[in-house]
């Protein structure tokens, strides 16, 4: 009689992103770590509560921290003075990802300051004495041809050979709803082109990525049941999920974005996700964990 072969763990790692751009996310960050599913984060170094989130992340043994890179939507590390083609007297670069990437792309001057802000929030987070876990980016900004290939030097030099690669799954997003389909689609036929480039040019540098990484298509709208959908569909091998939690005190009131980050916050530390994630098929791991495992 044959044999079964035993059934291969889908390897799951759950990511807070924004980590360092407030007080609020910082917490809900590190609180669904210590309480709930969430295995690593993503530092912006240039974030108003930077200090803090190093401080939380220092007394928190097992949180893998990679690195946000801030290319648009926030603050520069470097001054004005540095790189003013790219950001505004107050360190803010452009609001506008689409202007911002035609910029980075078409200008020379433009693309030398990008360089050296880039090395710079590398060197940042160096300081830290943190182990960078891992490279993502702000409105996953590091697709940019520019950006990444910025990052991928960069990753090679500072010993962070793991990327995130953004395509999210659009069959499984349209399974559970197809409200945005159009602008959904829209948006997968854009990163399917980058993100195929990304993982020809990783492999050959010798980086380590997710096989897969969910969260893109519903980015502002997860939810408890979108996140069951997806721990019911994970496809095998490297899976990547990644959220925005804060938490807030209570009684305070919240705009829209605060209430979804607080949403986000208590699915990572849902009862009925940490049951789904107790699974003998789902091992819970981080970046460093998939390269370990190559």
């Amino acid at each position: 009689m044959r044999l079964k072969a035993p059934m291969e763990r889908v390897r799951l790692i759950v990511n807070g992103d924004d980590f360092g751009i407030s007080e609020e996310v910082n917490h809900g960050i590190v609180r669904a770590f210590r309480e709930g599913v969430l295995t690593s984060c993503s530092l912006m170094v240039g974030g108003a509560a930077f200090e803090h989130a190093v401080r939380l992340a220092a007394k928190n043994e097992g949180l893998a921290v990679g690195l946000h890179v801030v290319t648009v939507q926030g603050r520069s590390v470097l001054p004005h003075q540095e790189i003013p083609s790219i950001v505004d007297g107050e360190r803010n670069f452009s609001n506008d990802p689409v202007t911002a990437g035609i910029k980075y792309y078409f200008s020379r001057k433009a693309r030398c300051e990008i360089e050296k802000e880039l090395a710079a929030q590398f060197e940042k987070f160096a300081s830290t004495g943190l182990d960078l876990s891992h490279i993502d980016s702000h409105l996953h900004m590091h697709v940019h041809p520019v950006v990444f290939g910025c990052l991928l030097r960069l990753g090679a030099e500072y010993g962070a050979r793991r990327m995130r690669v953004p395509e999210d799954d659009l069959r499984m997003s349209l399974i559970f709803e197809r409200r945005q389909w159009l602008k959904q689609t829209a948006e997968r036929a854009v990163f399917k082109v980058l993100c195929r480039s990304m993982r020809k040019k990783l492999r050959v540098a010798g980086f380590v990525f997710a096989d897969r990484v969910h969260g893109h298509f519903m980015s502002g709208r997860m939810s408890e049941d979108y996140f069951i959908h997806v721990l019911d569909h994970l496809g095998g091998g490297a899976n990547e999920v990644y959220f925005h939690p804060a938490a807030y005190e209570e009684g305070v009131s919240l705009d829209p974005h605060e209430r979804q980050c607080l949403r986000e916050f208590n699915i990572l530390v849902s009862t009925k996700v940490k049951e789904k994630l107790h699974r003998p098929s789902i091992k819970l791991t981080t970046y460093k964990g998939l390269q370990a495992n190559r």
